[in-house]
């Protein structure tokens, strides 16, 4: 017997509230994976197939410079096999902090002052050839080291640079950084109109007019080849009742569809645009040949198998001030999971599940139920859900990564979707994880 539940929770209420009362920004770098979009725009772009000599040396010769470069990076230096992922500084774990940075102008210098809106921490096992990240909400409250006080955490950097920006993550959550790449807003205009577009699934009717912004967004709902202006303005909308959420979720899907055509071989014909692009919009403590090898990596990846969290806590208004406080216990519970990669042996015999559907998947919704209860998995809650795209959200320590592939294997429901890592569950008490079946 399973239990409807309404489409308000609490985080709803919260977020409509917050929509309401936020103005609009003209910088759309405040969004969850704007640095992780360019970094995998790159690196893909520059050493996907670099391991396909037949095709560089169509595309560019022989014996030019770019297809020598590229086939020397795919083979050993001993046996002239195609190299595998290994680290200069070893096969340990590392922790990479994505950044993105706002503008302070059409003449300011790019980085200097600047606001850190997206904050990224992404661990990388080179063993395992997998990708955690988790998402570092940008009104944060912290304290800054060096005596700077209680600040949000995107103005970290504006204050004290890239240094006090890691001691502060470091600090906060008990974690090192190894290395660290930041991108400039203007970067994904450049990125998507070297790569001559992006395929994206539009969720919804997407109509807005900012004529002092210089922003017009006019989209309709469905499959869409979208040039740059038009990639911008999917990033940059937000008149929903998720607000920043909403739009954190939309470039998740973005990512998808970008690193689907930086993957088609007629992108190898465009590095040399994406490599100036690089030089200027993106800095780096990386060495040439450390991002040759997390490019090598990257190669690997299964994108389906990512996880993901955001940071969980609450909101709080101190004056004309918003922050978002931190959970210290569900935090360090996040942390452990995708940075330290801790396990549980479970012994559960039985896991319960909530099933949200969109009202155009309802019958999906339904003989998905039965799929799940005939596996011997109680469906303790059902309802409908507005999200767009689907997830599989797991919000306790027994749905691993390991259970959630044989899942995958064994229900087609659960393929191509993000999972997420919330152990704040908003949807349905007691249940190890909500499945949404919504949009693509």
């Amino acid at each position: 017997m399973t239990n409807n539940i309404q489409n308000n929770t609490p985080i709803d209420n919260y977020l409509k509230q917050t929509e309401d009362s936020r103005k609009e920004d003209s910088s759309f770098i405040k969004i969850l994976v704007l640095m992780l979009i360019i970094f995998a725009a790159v690196i893909f772009a520059i050493f996907l197939f670099a391991d396909n000599k037949e095709f560089l040396e169509d595309e560019f010769g022989q014996d030019s410079f770019i297809t020598k470069l590229f086939v020397k990076l795919s083979r050993s230096n001993t046996d002239k096999e195609k190299a595998e992922f290994a680290l200069p500084f070893g096969p340990r774990k590392q922790n990479i902090l994505l950044l993105g940075v706002d503008s302070n102008g059409e003449d300011a210098d790019l980085w200097e002052g600047t606001r850190t809106d997206t904050i990224v921490l992404l661990n990388i096992d080179p063993k395992s050839k997998s990708l955690n990240a988790i998402s570092i909400p940008r009104d944060s409250k912290v304290y800054l080291p060096d005596n700077k006080g209680i600040q949000k955490i995107n103005a970290a950097h504006a204050i004290g640079g890239i240094n006090m920006t890691i001691k502060t993550i470091e600090d906060t959550l008990g974690v090192k950084v190894d290395r660290y790449v930041m991108v400039h807003d203007d970067a994904v205009r450049k990125i998507v109109e070297a790569l001559g577009g992006v395929d994206i699934y539009v969720e919804k009717n997407m109509h807005y007019n900012d004529y002092a912004g210089k922003l017009h967004i006019n989209l309709t709902k469905g499959d869409h080849h979208l040039d740059a202006d038009e990639a911008v303005g999917y990033l940059r909308f937000r008149h929903d009742a998720l607000g920043d959420i909403g739009r954190t979720q939309r470039q998740q899907w973005f990512l998808r569809g970008l690193l689907k055509q930086i993957q088609k071989p007629e992108t190898i014909a465009k590095i040399p645009q994406i490599l100036s692009i690089a030089k200027e919009y993106i800095k780096t403590d990386m060495s040439l040949y450390e991002m040759s090898q997390y490019a090598a990596l990257a190669k690997h990846f299964d994108i389906d198998n990512i996880e993901i969290a955001t940071l969980p806590g609450s909101p709080n208004k101190k004056g004309f001030t918003s922050y978002w406080i931190l959970d210290p216990d569900k935090t360090q519970e996040v942390v452990n999971r995708l940075i330290y990669r801790e396990r549980v042996k479970s012994d559960k015999t039985q896991f319960a599940a909530n099933v949200l559907y969109s009202n155009d998947n309802e019958s999906r919704g339904e003989a998905l139920i039965k799929e799940l209860e005939a596996m011997n998995i109680q469906v303790k809650c059902t309802g409908t859900s507005n999200a767009t795209h689907g997830q599989v959200i797991a919000h306790t320590k027994d749905v691993t990564p390991e259970y959630y592939n044989w899942l995958r294997k064994k229900l087609p429901e659960f393929k191509s979707r993000q999972f997420v890592y919330d152990p704040v569950n908003y949807y349905c008490a007691d249940t190890d994880f909500t499945i949404i079946l919504a949009g693509q």
